[in-house]
């Protein structure tokens, strides 16, 4: 046994055991699988959109720090042009001083030598700003004569490379710039040198300059260009950070200015100095912090800004970019059991409503079967649908209409053998009887024909003679009732039959001052009786009609087909009807209200409309008539 408890429980509590599995493990599955694959596309869907935003930080961080520097070298060489065009108007001076003090020793007002003192002395004349060189030097690169910030020897050399390949005269320049990387910021030196060569003396002519950027102008735009990185989140821990190429942080919330190259994460592995080796790409590490009860994995997009020689990071724990899809995860959970609960109540309603439905017919079908049960074959089951139900019932009612036929049939076997004996018994006597009777109604008849009509004793004799034949009719009908035969059945139509039978009984006497209506249903299907003693079932009835309308009156006699597989044929009068304390008796063989009567007549019509199957139903009313139904099945059951 599967279920060992199935026989215990009621229709409903069967009904939930089967139905809430089939309703609720559906609703897990389905539930748990899109939770499922929702959570991991969220997961994918995340992860995807967590890298494509730490992505886009990084380069956004890349593009602050372009514009910073790109502000900046406009700034520088806003000032480079201004200091250079200075350092060109300064050399161009000195160069027309050289060249006067040239054309005064060609045109013999002084010496080489004189010329030459006078122009230096000229040129130390010549105004200067603060940082600003002016200076001479041979195409050796010996100096001549200067002052201020003087160039290098590597300087002088490349001044003296340009100066002869140059033509005369043409101002030349040179700019060397230095730039700290390690600096919270741009700290740039730069020195610019104009230089013209004078070749008649073999003079480089040469004025530089150096000048540092605003470093009050740089820490504000940096501290903004700073502020502008810092204030830039990541989920809710996440940061960006920079640092040198070398490890050191630029950028940070808390460690500014530290060396980090060395750093480890969980598991022992130096990923910032990974990142500074490649310089481009992305990176997982664990990474625990104070306080923290595990490691939590951390991914970072890193990328090249080389202008500075910095690398930019943008980090972020993954744990905090699967909230939403740990969200997501709950809320289906959560979901789920919500809409197990209220589909698993509304399920255990509709199972009660269901049972309800199934059980309602059942618990009438047994309500019937017990009383059936007790032998009251007379209780129908109730049909009110058309499903398996109305099936059943429909069967049942069948099955108990059958058995009660069948106990009617055993009582009318039990009644016909009684009959058998008794038509056995009545041959003996009718045979015995008979032969006395016929000697009797001769002599009587001839007695009869010899005494005259006045003499006294003919009356007497007339009296034995009716009397005789009364005693021989009811032994006839006695041997009719209990020999009444087999019905051979034919197709028949009935209205024609009874419309033979109606205009043969309009003629007797008993139909005297009788109207006989006929209402027939036309086109009625024919069925199988047994015409001889259909007609004997109909002459009696309209006989016992008339009968009772000895005044005269009406008669209507019907024919229809009901809904119950009947064809029903009916004698309506408007007679004087019978007691209702005789209803019941008006069938049973002996009983008349006749004086002269056999009380066999409706008997023998009743036994033969039972061995046709059929019913025979009286509805009377005295001073109203009375009505008989006789009812004949337009399908035979075999039994």
């Amino acid at each position: 046994m599967i279920f060992p408890f199935r026989c215990n429980l009621k229709l409903r509590w069967k009904l939930l055991v089967v139905v809430l599995p089939l309703v609720i493990v559906p609703i897990f599955l389905v539930g748990g699988m899109v939770g499922y694959i929702a959570t991991k596309q969220a997961y994918r869907g995340i992860t995807q959109t967590a890298r494509a935003d730490l992505d886009h930080m990084a380069h956004f961080t890349l593009d602050l720090l372009n514009s910073h520097d790109q502000q900046f070298q406009a700034y520088e060489q806003d000032k480079r042009e201004r200091l250079a065009a200075d350092l060109k108007r300064l050399t161009a001076i000195a160069y027309r001083l050289v060249e006067t003090a040239d054309r005064q020793y060609r045109g013999g007002h002084a010496d080489l030598a004189a010329a030459r003192q006078e122009a230096l002395k000229t040129l130390r004349l010549t105004g200067a700003g603060a940082g600003d060189a002016l200076y001479v030097f041979d195409s050796k690169g010996d100096p001549i004569e200067g002052r201020g910030n003087i160039p290098d020897e590597s300087g002088i050399r490349e001044m003296v490379a340009k100066a002869r390949n140059a033509p005369p005269g043409q101002p030349l320049s040179l700019t060397a710039s230095q730039r700290d990387p390690a600096q919270r910021g741009i700290r740039a030196r730069t020195t610019i040198t104009v230089f013209r060569y004078f070749k008649d003396w073999d003079w480089v002519i040469a004025a530089s300059s150096t000048f540092d950027d605003d470093p009050a102008f740089e820490r504000r735009s940096f501290a903004e260009l700073e502020e502008s990185i810092k204030s830039k989140k990541v989920g809710k821990t996440g940061y960006i950070f920079c640092m040198t190429d070398k490890g050191t942080f630029t950028v940070h919330p808390d460690a500014e200015g530290r060396n980090f190259y060395d750093a480890k994460d969980f598991n022992g592995r130096r990923f910032i100095k990974e990142m500074c080796e490649k310089k481009n790409g992305w990176i997982r590490y664990p990474w625990k912090n104070i306080g923290d009860p595990a490691a939590r994995m951390k991914i970072v997009r890193y990328v090249y800004f080389a202008p500075w020689h910095w690398i930019v990071a943008v980090g972020s724990y993954e744990d905090e970019f699967y909230q939403e899809a740990n969200a997501i995860k709950g809320r289906t959970i959560e979901g789920v059991l919500f809409l197990t609960f209220v589909i698993g109540l509304l399920s255990v309603v509709l199972v009660f409503l269901a049972a309800n439905l199934l059980t309602q017919p059942i618990h009438q079908m047994i309500d019937t079967i017990r009383k059936v049960k007790q032998g009251r074959l007379d209780q129908p089951m109730e049909i009110d649908s058309n499903d398996e139900f109305g099936e059943l019932a429909a069967a049942f009612n069948r099955m108990t209409g059958i058995i009660q036929r069948n106990k009617e049939m055993e009582s009318a076997l039990a009644q016909q053998g009684k009959m058998a004996s008794l038509g056995v018994l009545s041959s003996g006597v009718a045979h015995e009887i008979n032969n006395p009777l016929g000697v009797i109604l001769g002599y009587a008849s001839y007695l009869e024909g010899k005494i005259p009509g006045d003499d006294p004793v003919h009356y007497y004799i007339h009296e034995i003679k009716r009397e005789s034949k009364r005693c021989k009719k009811i032994v006839q009908d006695l041997l009719s009732y209990a020999r009444t035969p087999k019905p051979t059945l034919v197709e028949t139509d009935i209205n024609a039959l009874l419309g033979q039978i109606v205009e043969f009984a309009a003629n007797h006497t008993d139909m005297r001052n009788v109207t006989v209506v006929r209402d027939f249903t036309p086109e009625l299907p024919p069925i199988e009786v047994d015409g001889d003693q259909l007609r004997q079932v109909a002459i009696n009835l309209i006989l016992n009609a008339g009968a009772a309308m000895p005044e005269g009156g009406k008669l209507v006699i019907r024919t229809l087909a009901d809904d119950e597989g009947y064809l029903d044929i009916v004698f309506s009068d408007n007679g004087s009807g019978i007691p209702a304390e005789n209803v019941d008796k008006i069938f049973e063989p002996f009983f008349t209200t006749k004086a002269r009567g056999t009380g066999l007549g409706l008997a023998i019509t009743k036994q033969i409309i039972e061995q046709h199957q059929g019913k025979i139903v009286l509805v009377s009313k005295v001073g109203q008539g009375t009505t008989v139904t006789v009812r004949l099945p337009m399908h035979r059951e075999e039994y």
